[in-house]
């Protein structure tokens, strides 16, 4: 049985902590994107939209190429004593918060896009400090955007197949996810076990969507009242 659940809880790790440190670092995205009338900001959106559009090979590739012996970021973490990241899990961690980043930032920055401007306002006029406003205003307001954000980056990191293979490779235990155990599976004429990691997939990403969809028209509908 391990040979099935090593990957699954590799995989399910993998995409929890995609999944916290995105919402963390793409909150403040989402916040000024949303915001911001800067010229600049076309320009960060479209970085942030770009792995949508990026085949995941393309995006591995040059991940390998920065993460490797001779990249910026594989010199750097070598000399700070950290080795290379290239076909280890954190390498993959990193890896899956670029690939995934879109499906975090842009439900938020939706979500916080339909805040009514007056509410902070009225806020401001009571003295509230931005961080009041942002905590006590902005975050209940934007709980379906948080949900959305978190559910659709989880689903999709355990998804994903391109750019965990360019970096991680098929190093069982470490970096073999269920994507690329599938993989692995059907290259190996295994169809049976490849047919329950692909079948398993399949419900669990048809409960995640059912259940989105119900949380979120069950949000919607206290906020409106």
């Amino acid at each position: 049985m391990d040979i099935y659940w090593e990957p699954v809880w590799l995989t399910l790790k993998l995409a929890g902590f995609t999944t916290v440190i995105l919402l963390v670092l793409g909150t403040p995205i989402a916040w000024w994107l949303a915001r911001s009338n800067h010229w600049i900001r076309q320009p960060v959106a479209a970085i942030v939209a770009l792995p949508l559009v990026l085949p995941p090979t393309v995006l591995g590739f040059y991940l390998l190429v920065l993460m490797g012996p001779k990249g910026i970021v594989g010199q750097l973490t070598e000399q700070l004593g950290l080795g290379l990241l290239p076909f280890t899990f954190e390498g993959l961690v990193i890896a899956s918060v670029i690939y995934s980043l879109p499906f975090t930032v842009q439900p938020l920055q939706n979500a916080f896009g339909s805040i009514n401007q007056q509410f902070l306002e009225v806020a401001s006029t009571l003295r509230a400090s931005p961080r009041d406003r942002f905590f006590s205003i902005v975050l209940p307001l934007a709980r379906p955007g948080f949900l959305t954000a978190g559910v659709l980056t989880f689903a999709h990191t355990i998804g994903e197949f391109g750019v965990v293979l360019m970096i991680g490779g098929n190093i069982p235990g470490e970096t073999k996810v269920l994507s690329v155990a599938i993989y692995d599976h059907v290259e190996s004429l295994e169809y049976t076990q490849a047919h329950w990691l692909a079948a398993g997939m399949v419900v669990f990403s048809f409960v995640v969507l059912v259940t989105l969809y119900s949380l979120n028209g069950r949000l919607q509908s206290g906020l409106v009242k």
